[in-house]
């Protein structure tokens, strides 16, 4: 009932107040509504004005009320939030005082936007970008039927940047002149560059940074400043850089410093006093308790800075970044100070402040699926580790999956009849943080890296049809060689499958299908595989891109053993282990962007393609490795193998026959804040996959590029999110469009009956 009001006063604030956005405006207040337009003359198109017009848009615009998707120019035709605020601004408390805090929208004015500083800030913007004959105007343009509310047009002349004529450096002490001179090739400034202030910005942290890693641990970017010259050369700017006034550099600055002492505090608590300590040439660990939490070994390797050396910044970073590798602390910080007091002093002594973590950690997913023809079912993922395990950093898992699902399957004049399946698996893991080599186990490497040895077995059970015991064994090596980018290789994975207590029913299927019987037949696949991502979440950027390839092949070691022993490459049938192998190349690509519009809204998209070819001993790829489509993370309007391959469409076929050698898939999901933790989600989805050898049983299931735009299921839906922080729930509803097989219904719309294409998945999580 509550619910019902709450709709319902909206509803009666929207009717009674559609009549005017302003009524509750401020005496003497005009109602921004937009930007009207943002022209510019003598535009300059190269590539370094895109990111000058990226800050200039971004100083010009302003979002009004009922903004759609955070643009300043375009509104929904409903303006809920006004409507609310004029109808309950006077409201004290209640139902309307409620209503106005929760749904209401603050009234954005001309004199909050200010377009006239916005334009003169544009201005600067562009100055700062080298544009130094630009100039920014603004007009505001009142409405033509009604004199309360107004929009705003800017004018931009920008004309060609100045550019670089010289580039000095002058001034600087000998010693680091001679640094200066050494690497000039690295400078962020050359000649016949457009002037820049970014460049500026990083020239100076990079020549501070230089300085830092010969010694000069106090020397700041702070310390330098530039002095320009826009009148000798029309057009241009000849820059000379030099030091501030030496008065305003304290005079540690002007020398370097050595390592001193270095003490490693590793802290159980706050609380928890240090107790023992162990003495080492390159550190002093204290700790609590009478057993170090890390062993001397991992630590000697991970502290880069070295007594009786020069400070460098680079083995500074490189330390904070092996001691957070090993997994050990929840949060670290090196802390530098000089050894004594007086003006001699050339040392400084470190303190590593370290707090170690939790032992043992726990990770839970949950999905639960379900579609209007009864299918539904959930699943469960938990994982436990335990890090530092053997006291180096090693962190040892285990985590088991597990999902249940019925379908409830009616025909005319027949009693729904219940099938149960399930799937359980147990996977153990143990990670090291460094790569582990027969005969080396040492790294020296500055990047992150760590091997991952694992082990699983899972068993599938489809009842009426058969179970599928699967054995893996894995080693995996992983590189972080940047912020933002990895590599995993996966030398040898080998899985071996055992298909087991298969029923009659499914027997008759295979013998009808022969590409289904090959591909979950018993049989081995020594695969191996590598995979770059490249994820810059780290870098906080408005645009956020993940992206990740993976290659994988698997049996072309073990033919081309054969080989040599007289097979025939192409021959069929060979055996690993008494057991036919797989042999095939397997392609996946998947891209992530996520522009983030606003403060509390986003518009987040995902491509994602994958091939795989078989040939020599395989003429079907296994049915593990073969691709899917549709559920909580894909075409959520369809369940989990809910579609194709291609438009292949069997009445009462099964999962079984909907796998793929060839899939896409994208996806396009805008995410805005409802209510408080409560998030919304519009999304479309479409995707399918086909298969790269024909297949008489399963028709038009092949890829084709004349027909595979029409075999693409197309599906849309609403999703709500409650964001708990460290964690989201899910609830999605997916609605189905374009089914990619022939229906009784004709034109791009197909679906026959509107309930038939509804799904609805709960999950944990954003799905991509």
């Amino acid at each position: 009932m509550r619910k019902l009001v709450t709709i319902c006063s909206v509803l009666l604030a929207g009717i009674f107040s559609a009549c005017s956005t302003t009524s509750g405006l401020p005496s003497g207040e005009v109602l921004y509504t937009g930007i009207d337009k943002i022209s510019i003359e003598h535009e300059d198109k190269s590539e370094h004005a895109i990111v000058a017009k990226e800050e200039l848009f971004a100083t010009l615009e302003c979002p009004p009320n009922g903004s759609f998707m955070g643009s300043s120019s375009l509104k929904s035709p409903l303006p809920i939030g006004l409507w609310v605020y004029n109808a309950f601004v006077n409201e004290q408390e209640g139902l309307g005082k409620w209503l106005f805090n929760t749904f209401g929208s603050t009234p954005v004015v001309i004199s909050s936007v200010n377009p006239t500083l916005r334009a003169k800030m544009a201005s600067i913007s562009l100055n700062n970008f080298g544009y130094f004959r630009s100039s920014v105007t603004s007009e505001v343009l009142p409405d033509k039927k009604s004199d309360k509310k107004a929009k705003v047009a800017y004018k931009v002349k920008m004309y060609d940047p100045y550019r670089l004529d010289s580039v000095t450096y002058v001034n600087f002490p000998d010693s680091i002149r001679m640094l200066v001179e050494q690497h000039v090739t690295d400078s962020h400034l050359r000649k016949g560059d457009a002037f820049s202030v970014l460049n500026l910005d990083a020239e100076r942290i990079r020549l501070a940074e230089l300085f830092q890693n010969a010694g000069y641990f106090y020397y700041k970017p702070d310390y330098m400043t530039y002095k320009a010259d826009t009148v000798a050369h029309p057009w241009h700017v000849q820059l000379r850089m030099e030091p501030v006034a030496k008065a305003d550099i304290l005079d540690r600055a002007l020398h370097t410093w050595d390592i001193g002492s270095v003490k490693v505090n590793m802290h159980k608590n706050n609380f928890a006093a240090l107790t023992d300590s162990l003495v080492n040439r390159r550190y002093t660990a204290y700790y609590t308790g009478s057993k170090i939490p890390v062993r001397s070994g991992p630590l000697y390797h991970a502290i880069r800075v070295k007594p009786k050396e020069k400070y460098s910044l680079d083995l500074a970073r490189e330390t904070q970044e092996r001691l957070s590798q090993l997994g050990v602390f929840s949060s670290l910080e090196l802390k530098y100070t000089p050894s004594d007091t007086t003006s001699a002093c050339r040392t400084l002594d470190v303190l590593i402040d370290a707090y170690l973590d939790k032992p043992l950690s726990a990770e839970l997913e949950a999905d639960m699926r379900t579609k209007s023809n009864g299918q539904m079912g959930p699943s469960l993922n938990l994982s436990v580790s335990r890090k530092n395990i053997f006291r180096g950093g090693e962190t040892f898992s285990v985590a088991a999956n597990g999902s249940y699902e019925w379908q409830t399957q009616r025909s005319l004049g027949e009693k729904a009849s219940k099938v149960n399946s399930y799937e359980v698996g147990l996977t153990a893991s143990l990670e090291f943080p460094r790569l582990m080599f027969p005969g080396q186990t040492k790294s020296r490497s500055r990047h992150q890296r760590s091997t991952i040895f694992k082990l699983g077995v899972n068993e599938l059970h489809r009842a009426g049809y058969f179970d599928i015991l699967s054995f893996t064994g894995e080693a995996t090596y992983n590189w972080q060689s940047t912020r933002t980018d990895r590599l995993s290789f996966s030398p040898l994975r080998l899985t071996y499958s055992k298909l087991q207590n298969y029923t009659a029913k499914f027997d008759s299927i295979m013998h009808e299908n022969t590409f289904l019987y090959l591909s979950m037949n018993d049989q081995f696949i020594p695969a191996m595989s590598i995979s770059y991502t490249h994820d810059d979440k780290v870098l906080q950027k408005r645009v956020h891109t993940w992206w990740q390839t993976t290659f994988t092949e698997s049996g072309n070691f073990v033919s081309g053993i054969y080989a040599l022993a007289g097979k025939d490459w192409n021959e069929k049938n060979k055996k690993l282990l008494n057991n036919p192998f797989a042999q095939f190349v397997k392609l996946t690509a998947e891209l992530h962007k996520t522009w983030r519009i606003g403060d509390k809204s986003q518009l987040a998209t995902r491509v994602m393609s994958g091939a795989i070819w078989t040939y020599g001993n395989s003429k079907v790829a296994p049915y593990s490795e073969q691709f899917y489509s549709g559920g909580a993370n894909s075409i959520r309007a369809y369940t989990v193998r809910g579609i194709g391959p291609g438009g292949y469409h069997k009445e009462g076929a099964t999962y079984m026959d909907q796998t793929g050698d060839f899939k896409f898939e994208a996806n396009a999901e805008y995410r805005f804040n409802m209510v408080g933790s409560f998030n919304g989600a519009f999304f479309l989805d479409a995707g399918n996959v086909w298969l790269l050898h024909k297949d008489e049983e399963r028709p038009n299931a092949e890829f084709s590029l004349k027909r595979c735009w029409n075999q693409i299921a197309v599906g849309t839906g609403f999703g709500l999110r409650y964001d708990m922080e460290f964690l989201v729930l899910r609830l999605d509803l997916g609605i189905a469009l374009h089914n990619p097989y022939k229906t009784e219904k004709n034109g791009y719309y197909n679906i026959p009956n509107f309930k038939d294409g509804l799904s609805l998945h709960f999950a944990i999580g954003y799905p991509f």
